[in-house]
C-alpha cells in the first residue's frame, strides 16, 4: 500500500474541521432556540455563521486553496458560486418585480 494520500487532508485537519463545523452548527441553533437577539440581528448572525460554515467545509473537507494544483479547482468552485449567486439573486429580483407589478394596489382598486 502506498502512503500517498492523493491530496487528502490529515486526520488533524479533519478533526479541526469537524469540531469547527459542530461549533458553527450549535451556535446558531442556540441563538435561535433561546431568542437571544432581535429577529433581524438573528437572521444576520445566522447568515454570517452559515458563510463561516461554508468556508470551513470548503477548506477542511473539499481541500480547496490557492496553492499549487488546487488553484484550478478553487477557481472553478468560485466560478460556480458566482453563477449560482447570479441565478438566485436574479430569480429573487424577478419574483419581487412580478409581485410589485402584478399585485393590485389601493389606487387601482379605487378607480374601478
Amino acid at each position: 500500500m502506498s502512503n500517498h494520500q492523493g491530496g487528502h487532508g490529515s486526520a488533524k485537519a479533519y478533526i479541526i474541521g469537524f469540531i469547527l463545523s459542530i461549533i458553527l452548527t450549535v451556535v446558531p441553533y442556540y441563538l435561535v432556540v433561546n431568542h437571544s437577539m432581535a429577529v433581524d440581528e438573528l437572521a444576520l448572525a445566522v447568515m454570517v455563521i452559515a458563510v463561516g460554515q461554508l468556508l470551513i467545509q470548503v477548506i477542511f473537507f473539499l481541500h480547496l486553496s490557492f496553492k499549487g494544483e488546487e488553484q484550478g479547482k478553487t477557481l472553478s468552485f468560485i466560478f460556480i458560486l458566482v453563477v449560482v449567486a447570479i441565478l438566485v439573486i436574479g430569480t429573487l429580483w424577478i419574483m419581487w418585480n412580478l409581485h410589485e407589478n402584478m399585485m393590485p394596489n389601493d389606487m387601482n382598486m379605487l378607480n374601478h
